[in-house]
């Protein structure tokens, strides 16, 4: 009987103490913040010595992004997804990112890991290289395709990016405002109707018309019209009368 008896299985034994250092990391970031985490502290929550810590991460700012990473799930897998409504899709994932920053929990966890990282530039690196890149690429390429789809101008597409991100993070990290679902809807709908096309050219074609009229207007009285370096209207001769004719002028 004794034979039959299987040891315990390391690996399974290693992954339970890693998920357990992991779970103690991201508890005690947000009880105590970035500054105040200790190893020993999440070495005794979990229940494992310190060398089995150092053992998976080099040092702190690794175990706290890891165990960020494993928070928010996916990491290295990300996609944006693309259902062919490019309104929908922003809306969804919007949603999907204000949502956890409301969270007292994560809140209070990636408000720490930012602080880490301005005062680690390994630790701002890798958070980039390992989340940050993969995921605005992803936002990028999405956007690109409603711009070959026709939904949305092919504009200047970071630009678009930063729109669409930047709004939701002024808000929470400043604190300026809750982050509702109607806040979500109008930064979408903003950042759509600013890169609609034609969302515009009404206005624009408006004031090429009028600016054309008061040109031929402008020459019916005997004014010569030229155009200076950057298309704005030079008159040259009768400059008085010039300045009767403009809109207001007396």
């Amino acid at each position: 009987m004794a034979g039959n008896v299987k040891s315990p299985d390391p690996t399974r034994r290693s992954e339970r103490s890693r998920q357990a250092i992991l779970t103690a990391t991201t508890e005690l970031l947000g009880e105590v913040g970035y500054p105040k985490l200790a190893v020993e502290a999440i070495a005794s929550r979990a229940g494992v010595g310190k060398q089995t810590i150092y053992r998976w991460w080099p040092d702190k700012g690794a175990l706290v992004l890891d165990a960020y990473l494993t928070l928010v799930q996916g990491a290295g897998e990300l996609t944006f997804p693309d259902t062919g409504d490019l309104a929908a899709d922003l809306r969804t994932v919007l949603r999907s990112t204000v949502d956890p920053l409301t969270e007292k929990g994560y809140e209070a966890y990636y408000r720490a890991l930012l602080t880490a990282i301005q005062g680690d530039v390994k630790l701002s690196a890798e958070l980039d290289e390992r989340l940050m890149k993969p995921w605005l690429e992803a936002t990028r390429a999405r956007f690109r395709t409603g711009a070959e789809a026709g939904q949305i101008d092919g504009v200047d597409i970071d630009a678009a990016v930063d729109l669409y991100y930047g709004a939701v993070y002024y808000r929470w990290l400043l604190r300026t405002g809750p982050l509702t679902e109607e806040f979500g809807e109008s930064v979408v709908r903003l950042v759509l109707r600013a890169l609609t096309p034609g969302s515009g050219s009404g206005r624009h074609k408006r004031q090429v018309d009028v600016a054309a009229g008061f040109d031929q207007t402008l020459e019916s009285h005997g004014v010569d019209v030229v155009l200076d370096g950057v298309g704005e209207p030079v008159e040259h001769a009768l400059p008085q009368r010039a300045e009767s004719l403009r809109p207001g002028g007396r």
